[in-house]
C-alpha cells in the first residue's frame, strides 16, 4: 500500500473489463447497432445495445462537429466529438430527442432515472483519418501506425453513480450483470468502442462507396478506446477505504493461491512461457514520451528477457515454482517488473482466481463505535499507523500540497500550501497529518475514558476515529504514505485505480495525468455472441 509500488500495477483477470468481458462472452450477450442516423461525415446520432438476455442496455451516441481550437482533453472543456449516455432499456424516439439537447451539454445538461452513465470522447483525429481514407481506398491502415496510438477515440469523463442527476448507484445495484465495481461503466466503453469502429467505417464509405472495405477484424480487436484521466479519480482511493481494501484483498489473495501451487505440468510451464512472450511484445509496443516513465518501460523490458530466462529452467518436478518466481522477481527485478510478474502468474490460473472478482463490490460504510477506550484507539494507532506517526509534519515540504475541489468544475485539484491560497478548504486527505494531531490529543487523556467523551468535546475529530476503527479491521484500507509531501505523485494513484479497470498502455502526460488504453485486443462483438475470445491479455499488434 505504498504509491511506489501502486503506481507500478498493472491490470489483471480481476480487473473490471476483464470480469465483464468474461460474463458477456459466457453468457452470449448480443451486441449491435439498433439505429444509425448519420451523415457523410459521420455527424448524427447512432443506438448501439447489449442484450443480455433478461435486460437491454443501450449506448445513445451523438457525433457532432468541432473546431480544432475546441478540441482538448481538459476537463474544462465544453465541446467534443462525441457525447454518450447509457441509457436504461431501449429509447424511444422522444428519449433520444431528449438525449440529444442534453448529452453534448455534459454537466450542464439535465438527466433521468433512465440515463445510467454519461461520457463524452474526442477523436484521435490523424489516426481517425488514417483509417478511414485507407478503408475508402479499398485498404487496410498501417498496422504500426494502429499499433502506435491504439485508439481512434478517447473520452475524457465516463461518469456514473449519480453523478449530475443521472441514475444512482442504487437504481441497478441489485442487478447481477452490473452489480459490480463500475460495471456499468465499463459496458459504457465497451460500447463507446463498437460505436467508434462502426463510425470510422460508415465515414470511409460515404467518402467513396464502390471501394470502401470494413476494418480487418484483426486489426479493429486491436482498436481499444482511450482515455485521459486527471486528479478528478485520485481521491477515490482515500475516501472509499473499505472498498479499496476488497480491490487490494482479491489481488494478494489472487496471488497467494497461485504462489502457492507445489508444482506446474508440461502444459501449465508452456502455458506460462506464452503468457511471457505476449507480455514481452505488449511491452515492446509501449512507447511515451515522458522520460520517467520511458526509462522504466526500458528496465521492464530487461526483466522480462530474465523472467523468459527463469521460466526455461522450470521442470515439472520443480518445488513451488511460482512462489521461487516470485522470490526471485523480489530480489532481482524492477517494482515495475515485480508487478508485471503478478499480472503474468495470476493470469496462468483462471480456475484459482477468478472466482475473487466476486468480492471486490462493497456496500459497506464506516462506522464509529463510540464504546472503544482512548487507551484502545491509542494502540490501534500505533499499531496500524505507526508508518504515519514516524513522519515529521514540521518539514515544510511535508505539508507542500493541499487537496481542494475546483469550484468552476467540481473536480479535485491539487494546490501548493506554501505559494497558493485555498488551504482553507482543503479536502480530508492528509490522513497521516491528521491522525498524528489526534494520536497527540489521546496522549492528554485517560486511558480508560470511553472515546465518546473525547469527540464531545472534538468532534472535529469523529472522521479519523471511525478511519482507525476501519483500518483496524481492514489491512489494505489504506495508502501508507505522505498525501501531501512534495514527493506525492497523484500519478501513482490514478495508475493504481486505471490498473483495476483494466487500463494498458500508461502514457503519463505529467504528474497529475495520463492517457491510458481500455479495451485493447477485447473480442469483437461476433466473437461474444458465439463465447470465444475472453483470452485477450498483453495483447500486441505487431509480434
Amino acid at each position: 500500500m505504498r504509491l511506489g509500488r501502486m503506481g507500478a500495477f498493472f491490470p489483471t483477470r480481476l480487473s473490471f473489463m476483464r470480469r465483464l468481458i468474461r460474463r458477456m462472452t459466457a453468457e452470449r450477450w448480443a451486441v449491435g447497432c439498433a439505429a444509425r442516423s448519420l451523415d457523410e461525415n459521420g455527424y448524427g446520432h447512432a443506438v448501439w445495445q447489449a442484450d443480455t438476455g433478461n435486460r437491454i442496455y443501450s449506448l445513445v451516441a451523438f457525433s457532432t462537429q468541432l473546431d480544432p481550437d475546441q478540441r482538448t482533453d481538459r476537463v474544462i472543456a465544453e465541446a467534443w466529438d462525441a457525447s454518450f449516455v447509457l441509457f436504461d432499456g431501449v429509447p424511444t424516439a422522444d428519449d433520444i430527442a431528449r438525449l440529444r439537447a442534453n448529452a453534448p451539454r455534459q454537466e450542464a445538461g439535465r438527466y433521468q432515472a433512465t440515463d445510467l452513465t454519461l461520457s463524452r470522447a474526442n477523436k484521435s483525429v490523424r489516426l481517425f483519418d488514417h483509417v478511414a481514407t485507407c478503408l475508402a481506398a479499398g485498404r487496410q491502415p498501417n498496422a504500426a501506425s494502429l499499433a502506435g496510438i491504439g485508439y481512434l477515440m478517447r473520452t475524457t469523463a465516463v461518469y456514473g453513480n449519480g453523478k449530475f442527476g443521472i441514475a444512482d448507484r442504487a437504481v441497478i445495484r441489485a442487478r447481477e450483470e452490473v452489480a459490480g465495481p463500475f460495471q456499468a461503466e465499463m459496458l459504457t466503453v465497451y460500447l463507446i468502442r463498437c460505436f467508434t469502429l462502426d463510425l470510422v467505417e460508415h465515414v470511409a464509405r460515404a467518402m467513396a462507396p464502390e471501394t470502401a472495405v470494413p476494418l480487418a477484424p484483426h486489426l479493429k480487436r486491436h482498436l481499444g478506446i482511450g482515455n485521459s484521466t486527471g486528479l478528478g479519480m485520485a481521491p477515490f482511493l482515500v475516501s472509499h477505504p473499505i472498498l479499496i481494501h476488497r480491490w487490494m484483498s482479491a489481488r494478494e489473495d489472487a496471488l497467494a493461491r497461485v504462489r502457492s501451487l507445489e508444482s506446474l505440468s508440461t502444459p501449465e510451464i508452456a502455458g506460462l512461457t506464452e503468457l511471457c512472450r505476449r507480455a514481452r511484445a505488449h511491452v515492446a509496443e509501449w512507447n511515451v514520451a515522458d522520460p520517467r516513465q520511458a526509462e522504466r518501460i526500458a528496465i521492464l523490458r530487461e526483466d522480462l528477457i530474465s523472467v523468459s530466462a527463469w521460466i526455461a529452467d522450470l521442470a515439472p518436478e520443480t518445488p513451488r515454482p511460482l512462489d521461487r518466481l516470485f522470490r526471485r522477481a523480489e530480489q532481482h527485478l524492477s517494482v515495475e517488473g515485480q508487478e508485471l510478474l503478478v499480472a503474468i502468474l495470476i493470469e496462468l490460473r483462471p480456475d484459482l482466481v477468478d472466482g475473487l472478482a466476486d468480492t471486490m463490490a462493497s456496500d459497506e460504510t464506516e462506522s464509529l463505535d463510540p464504546r472503544w477506550t482512548v487507551g484502545r484507539l491509542a494502540a490501534e494507532i500505533d499499531r496500524v499507523y505507526d508508518w504515519a506517526l514516524a513522519l515529521d509534519f514540521d518539514d515544510p515540504e511535508a505539508v507542500r500540497h493541499f487537496w481542494y475541489v475546483s469550484e468552476e468544475k467540481l473536480e479535485p485539484r491539487l494546490g501548493d500550501r506554501h505559494e497558493e491560497p485555498g488551504a482553507d478548504k482543503e479536502m480530508p486527505l492528509a490522513i497521516a497529518r491528521d491522525i498524528q494531531g489526534l494520536r497527540q490529543a489521546l496522549r492528554t487523556r485517560a486511558q480508560d475514558e470511553p472515546i465518546a467523551a473525547l469527540l464531545m468535546e472534538r468532534p472535529e475529530f469523529r472522521h479519523l476515529v471511525r478511519r482507525a476503527q476501519t483500518v483496524a479491521r481492514y489491512p489494505y484500507a489504506e495508502i501508507r504514505d505522505n498525501l501531501i509531501g512534495r514527493a506525492c505523485l497523484p500519478i501513482d494513484l490514478l495508475r493504481c485505480k486505471l490498473s483495476f479497470f483494466g487500463a494498458s498502455k500508461f502514457d503519463p502526460k505529467s504528474d497529475l495525468w495520463t492517457r491510458i488504453t481500455l479495451y485493447q485486443g477485447a473480442p469483437l462483438p461476433e466473437e461474444i455472441a458465439r463465447g470465444d475470445g475472453e483470452d485477450w491479455a498483453f495483447p500486441a499488434l505487431l509480434s
